[in-house]
């Protein structure tokens, strides 16, 4: 009996639309160890761990981008900084919704590490958390499967404008505009 489980969905969301995705993510079993797991064939999402434990022997698959892994929420983005660029796929673990120790992950592999491969949302990902997660750098999203993937997918509009600088937008709302320029519109209040 293997010492893991694989994990797929037949679409996610990456790039604005609802895609295809032949990626499969490997997640141990509560017996397994990052380092006796053995990685199966095709493109595999591995555990941060398994990849620590394993990178000799996963360098080979990871050059020819048939290799990702995924970060749990607990582990630290700069822990693969020398290897950012071998992945085509980084995916960061959502195990609750309200856990959002995943957002501060993808900022730092986006900002301060300068990852520019595919940053996967996977996990518990619903519709509510998608512009927040776009904002934090991620470009792709494994939503709940028992939930609507097209409804989720108008989760990345819900909100026209930001105020805050992020990934996405590295000015505030307050430094886009031009300072003095006058309201639209100068009647505001009149009459109350």
């Amino acid at each position: 009996m293997p010492n893991f489980e694989l994990h797929s969905h037949k679409q996610i969301i990456k790039h604005r639309e609802v895609v295809d995705d032949d990626w499969s993510v490997l997640k141990l079993v509560e017996d397994g160890t990052p380092d006796t797991v053995e990685v199966p064939a095709g493109k595999i999402i591995v555990p941060l761990k398994v990849w620590q434990a394993q990178r000799e022997q996963l360098l080979g698959r990871a050059a020819r981008k048939e290799l990702g892994i995924w970060f749990a929420s607990d582990e630290l983005a700069n822990t693969v900084k020398d290897d950012l660029d071998k992945f085509a796929v980084i995916a960061v673990d959502f195990p609750k919704f309200s856990d959002g120790r995943g957002y501060s992950i993808a900022y730092n592999l986006r900002k301060r590490l300068g990852y520019q491969g595919e940053l996967r949302a996977i996990g518990d990902v619903l519709r509510d958390q998608l512009f927040q997660m776009y904002r934090c750098g991620f470009n792709a999203y494994a939503t709940r499967q028992d939930r609507n993937i097209h409804d989720a997918l108008k989760g990345l509009t819900v909100f026209s404008e930001t105020y805050q600088a992020s990934v996405d937008n590295e000015l505030p709302l307050f430094r886009r505009h031009p300072r003095g320029a006058l309201p639209e519109h100068s009647d505001l209040g009149a009459g109350i």
